[in-house]
């Protein structure tokens, strides 16, 4: 990992050491956050989405979707969490991809953001929120998307994101619950963000595999979600705190379908088997773990340091897509063509709702 030169942030404490996580940004546990749902039944504001609000909390998609008129819509979402990585700009950078991601899961582009900050009033100079707040506007400017002021509070745990607004076609919206047996899925980007923040936070990740997993964080989804509207595609998510196998079940699960995977088609990233096999495994990775058991079916042949990290739980992760038939090979030829590691990694095929079957090899 790169070296931060600047005196003041040399003797700063290590930021990960400051987040009370197991080394990644990871969501509230699937299960807390149905239980967390279930508490609001009946409360109005809370219910399916009606009239131009297209997608709301019932619909349990990516973002919050409004429709201005027949051409436009408004995307909201927010994103933020404690550090992912030592290096203050790279967090902010992180932190942005990550929040900036949902609106492409949705189809949508970024319009503007606002910061969205915690910090310690003592003990943890305000020069390193200036680096992190640096870093999100580098990759807000990337984006094309205006970077307009926000809110900090004083928190003894820094945290970080934005909220996003954006911009989408109402009638070329990329839903979770779009996906029908004959599509073919594809992750855009190499799993293992997870195992090598855990790594990085107990000293056992190498430069390598950190600067790997911080160019995959840091990669804009904007590229993979163009080119799969331009392939008709209509059901994405993209794969965050919930692991690759958890978002494939939410999204069967709101389309009433299952699916098939071929864990050997799953890209990874650089050393990330090794730090799996290793133990570097977060609480929330092993969350969702004992979650998706009642769903997921794997095959005795998947390696355990592969199976770890199909629910691995993934900061700034990928877009998962269920692509027409017809365009999937073409599909993944193009994104790989922009540098992805864009692969075909299984099917949804018809069974009970939210089922995956899980081979080492092709079926």
């Amino acid at each position: 990992m790169a070296k931060v030169t600047t005196d003041h942030i040399q003797q700063a404490p290590r930021l990960t050491s400051l987040s009370p996580g197991a080394g990644c940004a990871c969501k509230l546990p699937l299960a807390k956050l149905e239980a967390l749902f279930a508490t609001m039944d009946g409360v109005p504001a809370m219910g399916p989405a009606s009239g131009d609000l297209l997608i709301g909390v019932a619909e349990g998609d990516d973002a919050a979707v409004l429709r201005l008129d027949s051409e436009r819509a408004l995307v909201l979402t927010t994103d933020f969490f404690t550090p992912i990585v030592d290096d203050p700009f790279d967090w902010g950078r992180v932190a942005a991809a990550n929040a900036l991601s949902d609106v492409y899961a949705m189809g949508g582009r970024p319009l503007f953001a606002v910061n969205i900050a915690a910090w310690p009033g003592e003990g943890l100079d305000i020069a390193l929120l200036g680096q992190v707040m640096r870093g999100g506007a580098q990759v807000a400017a990337q984006a094309g998307c205006f970077l307009a002021g926000g809110h900090t509070i004083d928190d003894p745990v820094p945290k970080y994101g934005l909220a996003v607004v954006g911009l989408a076609d109402p009638d070329a919206l990329m839903t979770i619950d779009r996906a029908a047996p004959g599509d073919q899925l594809i992750l855009t980007k190499a799993l293992g963000t997870g195992v090598v923040a855990t790594a990085l936070k107990r000293d056992g990740a190498s430069g390598d595999q950190v600067a790997a997993a911080v160019g995959s964080m840091t990669l804009l989804n904007a590229g993979a979600s163009q080119a799969a509207l331009a392939a008709g595609v209509r059901a994405a998510t993209d794969v965050t705190g919930f692991g690759l196998l958890g978002h494939l079940h939410r999204m069967l699960a709101a389309s009433g379908a299952a699916a098939r995977l071929t864990a050997a088609a799953v890209p990874l990233l650089p050393g990330a088997a090794e730090l799996a096999a290793a133990g570097y495994v977060s609480g929330g990775t092993k969350a969702n773990t004992e979650r998706m058991r009642a769903v997921v079916t794997l095959d005795d042949a998947i390696p355990a340091e592969v199976a770890v990290l199909l629910h691995d739980a993934q900061t700034s992760g990928g877009l998962l897509l269920a692509v027409p038939p017809d365009q999937a090979s073409a599909l993944a030829s193009v994104l790989r063509v922009q540098g992805l590691p864009a692969a075909l990694i299984g099917e949804v095929v018809p069974g009970e709702s939210g089922r995956i079957e899980v081979s080492q090899g092709p079926f």
